[in-house]
Protein backbone atom coordinates (compact mmCIF):
# COMPACT_ATOMS: atom_id res chain seq x y z
CA UNK A 1 0.00 0.00 0.00
CA UNK A 2 1.35 3.42 -0.96
CA UNK A 3 1.87 6.13 1.64
CA UNK A 4 0.06 9.45 1.45
CA UNK A 5 2.03 12.68 1.10
CA UNK A 6 1.56 13.38 4.79
CA UNK A 7 2.83 9.91 5.67
CA UNK A 8 5.83 10.31 3.35
CA UNK A 9 6.64 13.59 5.09
CA UNK A 10 6.42 11.97 8.51
CA UNK A 11 8.50 9.03 7.28
CA UNK A 12 11.29 11.43 6.34
CA UNK A 13 11.07 13.14 9.73
CA UNK A 14 11.31 9.77 11.46
CA UNK A 15 14.42 8.89 9.47
CA UNK A 16 16.03 12.19 10.45
CA UNK A 17 15.15 11.52 14.10
CA UNK A 18 16.56 7.99 13.89
CA UNK A 19 19.76 9.30 12.33
CA UNK A 20 20.48 11.32 15.47
CA UNK A 21 21.15 8.03 17.30
CA UNK A 22 23.95 7.17 14.90
CA UNK A 23 25.41 10.68 14.83
CA UNK A 24 25.50 11.09 18.62
CA UNK A 25 29.04 11.54 19.92
CA UNK A 26 29.55 10.62 23.58
CA UNK A 27 31.51 13.00 25.77
CA UNK A 28 34.71 12.07 27.58
CA UNK A 29 32.72 11.86 30.81
CA UNK A 30 30.27 9.40 29.25
CA UNK A 31 33.12 7.29 27.88
CA UNK A 32 34.76 7.24 31.31
CA UNK A 33 31.44 6.28 32.91
CA UNK A 34 30.99 3.41 30.44
CA UNK A 35 34.48 2.11 31.19
CA UNK A 36 33.81 2.31 34.92
CA UNK A 37 30.50 0.47 34.53
CA UNK A 38 32.07 -2.25 32.37
CA UNK A 39 34.88 -2.66 34.90
CA UNK A 40 32.41 -2.88 37.77
CA UNK A 41 30.38 -5.62 36.05
CA UNK A 42 33.54 -7.46 34.96
CA UNK A 43 34.27 -8.09 38.64
CA UNK A 44 31.18 -10.30 38.76
CA UNK A 45 31.28 -13.82 37.29
CA UNK A 46 29.40 -14.12 34.00
CA UNK A 47 27.02 -16.66 35.52
CA UNK A 48 26.05 -14.16 38.23
CA UNK A 49 25.51 -11.43 35.62
CA UNK A 50 23.37 -13.74 33.48
CA UNK A 51 21.26 -14.79 36.46
CA UNK A 52 20.80 -11.17 37.56
CA UNK A 53 19.57 -9.92 34.19
CA UNK A 54 17.44 -13.02 33.62
CA UNK A 55 15.69 -12.38 36.94
CA UNK A 56 15.34 -8.68 36.09
CA UNK A 57 13.83 -9.52 32.68
CA UNK A 58 11.39 -11.94 34.29
CA UNK A 59 10.39 -9.44 36.99
CA UNK A 60 9.79 -6.65 34.45
CA UNK A 61 7.79 -8.99 32.22
CA UNK A 62 5.61 -10.08 35.14
CA UNK A 63 5.05 -6.44 36.17
CA UNK A 64 4.16 -5.54 32.59
CA UNK A 65 1.77 -8.49 32.47
CA UNK A 66 0.06 -7.45 35.71
CA UNK A 67 -0.48 -3.96 34.31
CA UNK A 68 -2.03 -5.42 31.17
CA UNK A 69 -4.62 -7.36 33.16
CA UNK A 70 -5.41 -4.60 35.66
CA UNK A 71 -8.85 -2.99 35.77
CA UNK A 72 -7.36 0.45 35.11
CA UNK A 73 -5.72 -0.81 31.94
CA UNK A 74 -8.91 -2.50 30.77
CA UNK A 75 -10.85 0.72 31.27
CA UNK A 76 -8.15 2.73 29.46
CA UNK A 77 -8.31 0.21 26.60
CA UNK A 78 -12.02 0.82 26.20
CA UNK A 79 -11.59 4.59 26.35
CA UNK A 80 -9.03 4.45 23.53
CA UNK A 81 -11.40 2.38 21.39
CA UNK A 82 -14.25 4.78 22.15
CA UNK A 83 -12.13 7.77 21.14
CA UNK A 84 -11.11 5.99 17.93
CA UNK A 85 -14.76 5.23 17.08
CA UNK A 86 -15.63 8.89 17.52
CA UNK A 87 -13.05 9.69 14.82
CA UNK A 88 -13.96 6.78 12.56
CA UNK A 89 -17.27 4.92 12.88
CA UNK A 90 -15.85 1.91 11.02
CA UNK A 91 -13.60 1.02 13.96
CA UNK A 92 -14.80 -2.03 15.88
CA UNK A 93 -11.53 -3.35 17.35
CA UNK A 94 -7.84 -2.43 17.58
CA UNK A 95 -6.96 -3.90 14.20
CA UNK A 96 -9.46 -1.55 12.55
CA UNK A 97 -7.64 1.42 14.06
CA UNK A 98 -4.75 0.85 11.69
CA UNK A 99 -7.01 2.08 8.89
CA UNK A 100 -7.13 5.52 10.54
CA UNK A 101 -4.82 8.32 9.45
CA UNK A 102 -1.42 8.61 11.08
CA UNK A 103 -2.34 12.01 12.51
CA UNK A 104 -5.43 10.59 14.19
CA UNK A 105 -3.41 7.75 15.72
CA UNK A 106 -0.69 10.15 16.82
CA UNK A 107 -3.32 12.36 18.47
CA UNK A 108 -4.59 9.39 20.49
CA UNK A 109 -1.02 8.46 21.44
CA UNK A 110 -0.15 12.00 22.46
CA UNK A 111 -3.19 12.08 24.74
CA UNK A 112 -1.81 9.09 26.64
CA UNK A 113 1.69 10.58 26.67
CA UNK A 114 0.44 13.87 28.13
CA UNK A 115 -1.54 12.10 30.86
CA UNK A 116 1.41 10.01 31.98
CA UNK A 117 3.79 12.96 31.97
CA UNK A 118 1.38 14.63 34.36
CA UNK A 119 1.25 11.49 36.52
CA UNK A 120 5.06 11.49 36.70
CA UNK A 121 5.15 15.16 37.57
CA UNK A 122 2.76 14.59 40.49
CA UNK A 123 4.57 11.43 41.59
CA UNK A 124 7.89 13.27 41.58
CA UNK A 125 6.41 16.12 43.59
CA UNK A 126 5.11 13.72 46.22
CA UNK A 127 8.49 11.96 46.40
CA UNK A 128 10.19 15.35 46.65
CA UNK A 129 8.34 15.97 49.90
CA UNK A 130 10.91 13.70 51.51
CA UNK A 131 8.42 11.33 53.13
CA UNK A 132 9.86 7.85 53.63
CA UNK A 133 6.95 5.96 52.05
CA UNK A 134 6.88 8.25 49.01
CA UNK A 135 10.63 7.98 48.41
CA UNK A 136 10.79 4.21 48.92
CA UNK A 137 7.95 3.63 46.42
CA UNK A 138 9.14 6.16 43.84
CA UNK A 139 11.16 3.76 41.65
CA UNK A 140 8.35 1.20 41.43
CA UNK A 141 5.80 3.94 40.77
CA UNK A 142 7.93 5.30 37.91
CA UNK A 143 8.23 1.82 36.40
CA UNK A 144 4.47 1.39 36.54
CA UNK A 145 3.75 4.83 35.04
CA UNK A 146 6.20 4.43 32.17
CA UNK A 147 5.40 0.80 31.33
CA UNK A 148 1.72 1.68 31.34
CA UNK A 149 2.37 4.68 29.10
CA UNK A 150 4.13 2.51 26.51
CA UNK A 151 1.31 -0.05 26.57
CA UNK A 152 -1.38 2.61 26.05
CA UNK A 153 0.58 4.33 23.28
CA UNK A 154 0.87 0.96 21.53
CA UNK A 155 -2.91 0.54 21.85
CA UNK A 156 -3.43 4.05 20.49
CA UNK A 157 -1.79 2.92 17.24
CA UNK A 158 -4.01 -0.16 17.01
CA UNK A 159 -1.67 -2.73 18.54
CA UNK A 160 -3.27 -4.91 21.19
CA UNK A 161 -0.81 -5.82 23.94
CA UNK A 162 -2.77 -8.77 25.32
CA UNK A 163 -0.49 -11.37 23.70
CA UNK A 164 2.93 -12.36 25.11
CA UNK A 165 4.48 -11.01 21.91
CA UNK A 166 2.82 -7.63 22.37
CA UNK A 167 3.84 -7.49 26.03
CA UNK A 168 7.44 -8.31 25.22
CA UNK A 169 7.53 -5.68 22.50
CA UNK A 170 6.29 -2.92 24.82
CA UNK A 171 8.89 -3.99 27.36
CA UNK A 172 11.65 -3.77 24.75
CA UNK A 173 10.42 -0.36 23.61
CA UNK A 174 10.49 0.82 27.24
CA UNK A 175 14.00 -0.57 27.65
CA UNK A 176 15.38 1.19 24.57
CA UNK A 177 13.60 4.42 25.53
CA UNK A 178 15.40 4.46 28.88
CA UNK A 179 18.82 3.69 27.39
CA UNK A 180 21.46 6.46 27.38
CA UNK A 181 21.49 8.41 24.09
CA UNK A 182 24.89 6.93 23.21
CA UNK A 183 23.41 3.41 23.34
CA UNK A 184 20.09 3.98 21.59
CA UNK A 185 21.40 3.10 18.13
CA UNK A 186 22.03 -0.49 19.28
CA UNK A 187 18.60 -0.77 20.86
CA UNK A 188 16.93 0.71 17.79
CA UNK A 189 18.63 -1.81 15.52
CA UNK A 190 17.31 -4.63 17.69
CA UNK A 191 13.78 -3.26 17.40
CA UNK A 192 14.19 -3.03 13.63
CA UNK A 193 15.35 -6.64 13.52
CA UNK A 194 12.13 -7.56 15.34
CA UNK A 195 9.98 -5.83 12.73
CA UNK A 196 11.63 -7.80 9.96
CA UNK A 197 10.85 -11.15 11.57
CA UNK A 198 7.67 -13.02 12.33
CA UNK A 199 6.46 -11.79 15.73
CA UNK A 200 5.44 -15.17 17.17
CA UNK A 201 8.63 -16.89 16.12
CA UNK A 202 10.85 -14.08 17.36
CA UNK A 203 9.20 -13.45 20.70
CA UNK A 204 8.20 -16.94 21.71
CA UNK A 205 10.55 -19.41 20.04
CA UNK A 206 13.68 -17.29 20.18
CA UNK A 207 13.56 -15.30 23.43
CA UNK A 208 16.49 -12.98 24.08
CA UNK A 209 17.69 -10.84 26.91
CA UNK A 210 15.99 -7.47 27.23
CA UNK A 211 18.02 -5.74 29.92
CA UNK A 212 21.81 -5.42 30.07
CA UNK A 213 24.39 -3.26 31.89
CA UNK A 214 23.38 -0.20 29.82
CA UNK A 215 19.91 -0.31 31.44
CA UNK A 216 21.46 0.29 34.86
CA UNK A 217 22.06 3.91 33.83
CA UNK A 218 18.45 4.89 34.53
CA UNK A 219 18.24 3.33 38.04
CA UNK A 220 21.49 5.11 38.90
CA UNK A 221 19.94 8.43 37.85
CA UNK A 222 16.93 7.67 40.03
CA UNK A 223 19.23 6.95 43.00
CA UNK A 224 21.01 10.26 42.45
CA UNK A 225 17.62 11.97 42.36
CA UNK A 226 16.65 10.41 45.69
CA UNK A 227 20.01 11.45 47.19
CA UNK A 228 19.38 15.06 46.12
CA UNK A 229 15.84 14.95 47.49
CA UNK A 230 17.10 13.74 50.86
CA UNK A 231 19.78 16.44 50.81
CA UNK A 232 17.34 19.28 50.24
CA UNK A 233 14.19 17.91 51.94
CA UNK A 234 15.07 19.70 55.17
CA UNK A 235 15.31 23.11 53.51
CA UNK A 236 11.73 24.32 53.70
CA UNK A 237 10.03 27.59 52.93
CA UNK A 238 6.72 28.02 54.75
CA UNK A 239 6.90 24.35 55.61
CA UNK A 240 7.33 23.18 52.00
CA UNK A 241 10.63 21.76 50.65
CA UNK A 242 10.36 23.53 47.28
CA UNK A 243 13.83 22.55 46.06
CA UNK A 244 13.43 18.82 46.66
CA UNK A 245 9.89 18.88 45.24
CA UNK A 246 11.18 20.61 42.11
CA UNK A 247 13.98 18.03 41.77
CA UNK A 248 11.60 15.07 42.11
CA UNK A 249 8.95 16.50 39.81
CA UNK A 250 11.47 17.68 37.21
CA UNK A 251 13.44 14.44 36.97
CA UNK A 252 10.34 12.24 36.84
CA UNK A 253 8.68 14.45 34.22
CA UNK A 254 11.76 14.41 32.00
CA UNK A 255 12.06 10.62 32.33
CA UNK A 256 8.48 10.02 31.22
CA UNK A 257 8.81 12.66 28.50
CA UNK A 258 11.79 10.74 27.12
CA UNK A 259 9.97 7.39 27.29
CA UNK A 260 6.71 8.59 25.75
CA UNK A 261 8.45 10.53 22.98
CA UNK A 262 10.42 7.45 21.97
CA UNK A 263 7.34 5.22 22.14
CA UNK A 264 5.35 7.61 19.94
CA UNK A 265 8.12 7.72 17.35
CA UNK A 266 8.56 3.96 17.37
CA UNK A 267 4.88 3.18 16.86
CA UNK A 268 4.61 5.83 14.15
CA UNK A 269 7.52 4.10 12.45
CA UNK A 270 5.98 0.65 12.93
CA UNK A 271 2.63 1.81 11.54
CA UNK A 272 4.18 3.28 8.40
CA UNK A 273 6.50 0.31 8.00
CA UNK A 274 3.56 -2.08 8.17
CA UNK A 275 1.34 -0.02 5.89
CA UNK A 276 4.00 0.08 3.17
CA UNK A 277 4.64 -3.64 3.45
CA UNK A 278 8.12 -3.02 4.83
CA UNK A 279 9.45 -1.54 1.59
CA UNK A 280 9.57 2.16 2.45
Amino acid sequence: MELTKREEQLWEELHEWRQTFFEYEPTDLENSYDKWLDKAFSLLPETVQDQFFEKLDDWLFQLNSLLRSSKLQTEARERILTSARMMNDEVTDFRDMRKMSIDQLTFLGEQQAAKHRLYSLCQGGVSGSGQTIAISSDFLAMLVINLRAVQLIAMSFGYDVQSPAGLRETLKVFNVATMPERMKMYGWEQLMDDLQQDDKQFYLDLPDRITDPSWIDEPIKQLLKIALILMFAGRKVSGVPFISVAIGAGVNYQTTRKVTRFALKYYQYKHLYGKSGGIV
